[in-house]
């Protein structure tokens, strides 16, 4: 399946139930996989960016945008890795986007009870207004259960931890709050906490499963540790991850573990097809505008040394590769794609709309035909670009027996 991420060609590749995972550290280069006989290329994600009047570099953007330096040596290349995807010249059982089956988690959403933002025809977040640039009405809250979808369907369930019975479990950022859902449904025996800047999570809900608004950068306050903190996809949201992480080792409880997937939101490309589009324009776009706003969408490719630095032991770090269409070989490689080009598509305006025109001074016309030429690019199959997407488990202490006394080591926080 597509982002199993092995040493073996996509030829020989078996369509699993599960991914399967790599545990690398991250060198300064990709090197994919390309063709039906899977030769692989070393390609400089570093080095990828527009032609032409190009707006400023990622890393000038963030030293810029964030004079403590946070996370700024995280612009290279993310690790290499077989990415486990070849390109489909036959166009193998092509798979329509109306096939899709999209979730919804808002079945009642509480978001009436708030006065939201409202701006380009999208509400945002009223609590702490302007943090997050995206908007979080319905076709927001729908991309997100979509994008949910997504996740679990290439890593094969919704948390790779090896956890069995975690009496307390903490989501933060939980969007519509469907993951927190789903686990609470999996493990009656939990109490799942999700949170989120915004009120957008269904009224009804299991009764083991409770929601807040919090912002997660904040201190926190919880009166209990967890047995699991769990996060999604928060490099748009979050601006001092080493922060985030520290406060998420700080409020496990022993043997406990936290859980972190987010994207490399760089684009990569198995060969030179994504070079000169409007979709690459608009993606070196997309990472300067965030980094202005004091994000990195590089950060993902630092998470597993800043955690390791918060105190977090036996980190695992696991890539998937998530085709941006259905270029690639393979069924499921190719229903990947079409959802995670819809998830695209979807997001496009939301994405970009107050983004460009408020960091880049852009009209809303320049915007919206950017957007129409991205749309047109994202849907061409001869364009093999496709996301790196991490995600990692990390332990906060481990029981430990020597000889016949039984020793409990708490971490403190420093590395060891």
């Amino acid at each position: 399946m597509a982002g199993q991420l092995d040493s073996a060609s996509p030829s020989q590749l078996p369509h699993r139930s599960k991914p399967a995972e790599v545990t690398e550290q991250p060198p300064s280069s990709l090197a994919p996989a390309i063709g039906d006989n899977a030769g692989e290329a070393a390609e400089s994600a570093a080095s990828a960016g527009s032609d032409g009047a190009a707006p400023p570099s990622q890393e000038s953007a963030l030293e810029a945008s964030d004079p403590r330096g946070l996370d700024t040596d995280s612009v290279g290349a993310p690790s290499s890795f077989s990415i486990g995807l070849s390109v489909d010249n036959g166009r193998d059982g092509d798979i329509s986007e109306h096939g899709i089956q999209r979730p919804s988690s808002s079945v009642s959403a509480t978001s009436s009870v708030y006065q939201f933002v409202e701006e380009f025809g999208r509400t945002y977040h009223a609590y702490k207004e302007g943090k997050y640039f995206m908007p979080n009405d319905i076709p927001e809250q729908e991309r997100l259960d979509l994008q949910h979808s997504i996740a679990v369907r290439l890593f094969g369930k919704l948390a790779l931890a090896p956890i069995k019975t975690p009496k307390r479990v903490l989501d933060i950022g939980t969007g519509t709050g469907i993951w927190a859902i789903e686990f609470a449904n999996e493990h009656p025996e939990s109490e799942v906490l999700g949170t989120d800047l915004s009120p957008i999570q269904p009224d009804y809900i299991p009764p083991n499963c409770h929601f807040e608004i919090d912002d997660a950068e904040d201190e926190w306050v919880f009166s209990h540790p967890f047995d699991l903190v769990h996060s999604r996809f928060m490099c748009g949201a979050f601006s001092d991850f080493p922060k985030v992480f520290r406060s998420a080792f700080a409020n496990l409880a022993p043997g406990g573990w936290a859980e972190f997937q987010d994207y490399y939101v760089k684009m990569q490309c198995v060969d030179r097809s994504l070079a000169g589009t409007a979709l690459e324009r608009w993606n070196d776009l997309l990472l300067d505008g965030v980094a202005r706003l004091g994000k990195n969408g590089l950060a993902v490719a630092k998470f597993k040394q800043q955690m390791v630095e918060a105190g977090f032991v036996d980190v695992v770090e696991k890539k998937f590769a998530l085709p941006g269409n259905a270029w690639a070989k393979g069924r499921e490689e190719k229903i990947l794609g079409t959802m995670q080009m819809m998830n695209i598509m979807d997001g496009l305006h939301g994405i970009s709309i107050g983004l460009f025109t408020k960091v880049f001074g852009m009209s809303v016309e320049e915007v919206e035909a950017l957007i129409e030429d991205t749309r047109r690019d994202l849907q061409d199959r001869n364009i093999h670009f496709y996301y790196v997407v991490d995600k990692y488990e990390r332990i906060w202490a481990e029981t430990r027996i020597k000889g016949s006394k039984l020793f409990e080591v708490v971490l403190s926080g420093a590395s060891w």
